[in-house]
C-alpha cells in the first residue's frame, strides 16, 4: 500500500484551525525551542515547587550553568547522562542543561531496584547520573557493576529553591527521614557541581535534528527494557503536533498553569507537561509525590490549574479526596488523560464536579509519545483515543500486515515524524516492530472508525498497566521463577479499582512450604514496587501449549470469568 492509498477519514473531521500536515522542520531542534522560549518568555514564571517559583530567565541561566559544569566534567557530544529523580525543581534545568551541552538524556525511574538500575545504566552507557539523595542508596548497591559511570551528582529536594529549599531538605532528611544512609564514591553534591561552571565557558556543539536527544527506556514482549532512540526531530515534531492541535483552544494567554504530577521520567509528562508547556510559556507546578493526595489538594487550592495532564487513577483519587470542592476550577481549560485507559465512570464524575470533560489521548515511548487525541471541543467523554495528530498516519492491520477494512479490529500501526529512530543498539528488535512501508507496530488492537476516530480494543502484548506504568509479565515471572521453592510462574493483569490493573501471579510450587509473604518479599528486593504481585495464588498446574508454553490468555480468561460469575 502506497502513501496515497492510506485512508485518512479523520481529516474530514479535524477541528477548525488544525492543519492536516506540518512543516516539522519549523520546530528545529529542542535547543531551538529552548532559545526561542527563554528569549520570548523570560519574565514569566516557568516552574513552581513547594511554593517557590523560577522564571524562564532563571531556568535558562541555570540550564546554561549546568551545561558548562557538564563539559568541565568531561561530557562530550553524544554522551549519555542519566536522571534518577522525582519531579523536583532541579529536574527541568538538568534536562535542558544536558541537551545544551550536547548530551543525551536517559530518564530513570527512581523506584528501580539495583538490578533494574544496573541494566539501564549499562545498556545506555551513561557516564554521569543526577540522582536525588533519597534514592542514592540504590545506586550505591550496584556501583561496582557500572564501569562506564564516571560521576554521580547528588541532588536534594530543595536544590535551586533558596532559603525555602533548606527547610524542604531539613524536613526530608530529619523529620520524614526520607534519606537513607549510603556510601557513594565519586559523587559530588549538586551545589558543588554547579560551582564547576566557574572553570569554563559554554561550548555549544552543533546539534542537528538527527542527533539523539533522549534514550527513553521501555519494556518489550521479552520483558527486557530497551531504549527508544528519540532524535531531536522526533521530540520537537511531537511538540509542534501538540501545539497545532491544542493552541487553537488554549489561545495565547500568558497565565497557563500546568500541573506536572506525572513523573518526568515518563514520556507523557516529559513531552506534554514539560516540553510542550515550555514551548507555550506556561508555568509548571511540579508535584514531587502525587501519592500525597492531601498535599496535592492543598497545592491545587493555592495555585488554581488551567491545564491538567493526569492518568485515570489520579483523576479518580482526586475527585474523591477531602478538600476537592474547595479547588478553584474557573480557569481550567483542558483535562487530558493518557498512560492507561480512562474509565467512563471516572470521566463522568470528573465532569460533574469540574464542568470539564476528560480529553483522552494515546501514545507510546516509541512515538514521543502523542499519536492520537480527542478534539478539545467534545462535550462528554468519548471512550475513544480520538484522531491522529497532524502529519500522522495510522493503519489498522491484520497479522499478515495487510490493512483491514475501516470498522474492523487489527493491530494499530503508526507512521509520522514522531516515531523513534529505533531501539538503542538493538537492530533485531527494531526490525520486529517496523513494517516495510515505515509503520511502527504498536502491539495494540484497535478499530479505525468511519469518522476517523480510533478505539483501542485490547492489547496484543500481555503488558499490564498499573496506574499508567508498564509491567511486563516475563520480567516478573523470571524473578519469581528464580526463587528456589518455585517450579513455575505465570503473571497476568487483573482489574483493580485503584490502579486500573494489578499484577497477579499464579505459582506452581517446588517446595510446599513456600508462602505468599515469602514470595512477595523476594519480589520486592528485585522489582520496583508497582511490579510486585498484589495477588499470589498457588496452583497444581498452569495451562500450556503442546510445546510447554504457558498460555497467559487462557489463564486470564479463566480468572476473569470467575470474577464475573
Amino acid at each position: 500500500m502506497t502513501v496515497m492509498d492510506i485512508p485518512r477519514p479523520w481529516l474530514d473531521n479535524y477541528p477548525p484551525g488544525v492543519p492536516a500536515t506540518l512543516d516539522e522542520s519549523a520546530a528545529g531542534t529542542l535547543l531551538d525551542i529552548f532559545d526561542e522560549t527563554i528569549r520570548k518568555y523570560s519574565d514569566r514564571p516557568a516552574l513552581e515547587s513547594f511554593g517557590v517559583r523560577m522564571s524562564y530567565a532563571e531556568l535558562g541561566a541555570t540550564a546554561e550553568k549546568l551545561a558548562i559544569a557538564l563539559q568541565v566534567a568531561g561530557l562530550r557530544k553524544g554522551d549519555r547522562v542519566a536522571i534518577m529523580m522525582p519531579n523536583v525543581m532541579a529536574y527541568p534545568p538538568v534536562i535542558f542543561g544536558i541537551l545544551l551541552a550536547g548530551g543525551v538524556v536517559v530518564n530513570v525511574n527512581p523506584l528501580y531496584t539495583p538490578r533494574e538500575l544496573r541494566h539501564q545504566l549499562n545498556d545506555s552507557g551513561a557516564r554521569i547520573i543526577f540522582v536525588l539523595e533519597n534514592f542514592a542508596h540504590t545506586l550505591a548497591e550496584c556501583l561496582d557493576d557500572l564501569p562506564e559511570l564516571k560521576c554521580g551528582v547528588l541532588v536534594s529536594p530543595g536544590d535551586l529553591m533558596g532559603f525555602k529549599g533548606k527547610i524542604v531538605n531539613f524536613v526530608s532528611r530529619h523529620i520524614k527521614k526520607a534519606v537513607k544512609p549510603f556510601a557513594l564514591r565519586g559523587s559530588v553534591r549538586f551545589g558543588a557541581f554547579m560551582a564547576w561552571a566557574k572553570n569554563g565557558t559554554l561550548q555549544r556543539p552543533e546539534v542537528s535534528r538527527d542527533d539523539i536527544a533522549f534514550l527513553q527506556y521501555t519494556g518489550g514482549t521479552t520483558g527486557v527494557s530497551k531504549g527508544a532512540v528519540l532524535l531531536h526531530r522526533n521530540i520537537s515534531s511531537n511538540v509542534l503536533q501538540c501545539e497545532s492541535w491544542l493552541k487553537p483552544y488554549l489561545g495565547a494567554r500568558p497565565d497557563h498553569v500546568m500541573y506536572t504530577a506525572l513523573p518526568l521520567y515518563h514520556i507523557l509528562a516529559l513531552t506534554a507537561c514539560n516540553l510542550f508547556m515550555f514551548r507555550i510559556g506556561a508555568m509548571q507546578v511540579l508535584i514531587a509525590n502525587p501519592r500525597d493526595i492531601p498535599g496535592f489538594i492543598k497545592t491545587l487550592q493555592k495555585t488554581p490549574p488551567s491545564i491538567l495532564v493526569l492518568v485515570n487513577t489520579l483523576y479518580n483519587v482526586l475527585s474523591h479526596a477531602e478538600g476537592f470542592a474547595k479547588i478553584d476550577f474557573s480557569k481550567l481549560d483542558m483535562c487530558v488523560s493518557g498512560g492507561m485507559a480512562t474509565q467512563a465512570a471516572v470521566a463522568q464524575r470528573w465532569k460533574q464536579l469540574t464542568g470539564k470533560p476528560i480529553i483522552e489521548g494515546y501514545g507510546l515511548s516509541e512515538t514521543s509519545p502523542l499519536v492520537c487525541v480527542n478534539r478539545l471541543d467534545i462535550e462528554d467523554f468519548t471512550g475513544t483515543i480520538g484522531m491522529p495528530a497532524p502529519s500522522t498516519d495510522v493503519s489498522v492491520r491484520a497479522p499478515d500486515g495487510t490493512p483491514v477494512p475501516i470498522g474492523e479490529a487489527g493491530e494499530l500501526c503508526v507512521r509520522g515524524p514522531q516515531v523513534m529512530a529505533g531501539y538503542w543498539q538493538r537492530p533485531d528488535e527494531t526490525a520486529k516492530v517496523m513494517t516495510p512501508d515505515g509503520f511502527f507496530k504498536t502491539g495494540d488492537v484497535a478499530i479505525l472508525m468511519p469518522d476517523g476516530q480510533v478505539k483501542i480494543v485490547d492489547r496484543m502484548k500481555d503488558m499490564i498497566a498499573v496506574s499508567g506504568l508498564k509491567v511486563f509479565p516475563n520480567e516478573v515471572e523470571d524473578v519469581l521463577a528464580s526463587h528456589p521453592k518455585v517450579l513455575e510462574a505465570a503473571v497476568i493483569g487483573v482489574p483493580d479499582e485503584h490502579s486500573g490493573e494489578a499484577v497477579a501471579a499464579y505459582i506452581v510450587r517446588k517446595d510446599m512450604d513456600v508462602t505468599v509473604d515469602e514470595l512477595r518479599t523476594y519480589a520486592r528486593d528485585k522489582l520496583a514496587p508497582y511490579k510486585v504481585p498484589k495477588h499470589v495464588e498457588f496452583r497444581d498446574a498452569l495451562p500450556k501449549t503442546n510445546v510447554g508454553k504457558i498460555l497467559r490468555r487462557e489463564l486470564r480468561d479463566e480468572v476473569l470469568g470467575k470474577q464475573a460469575a
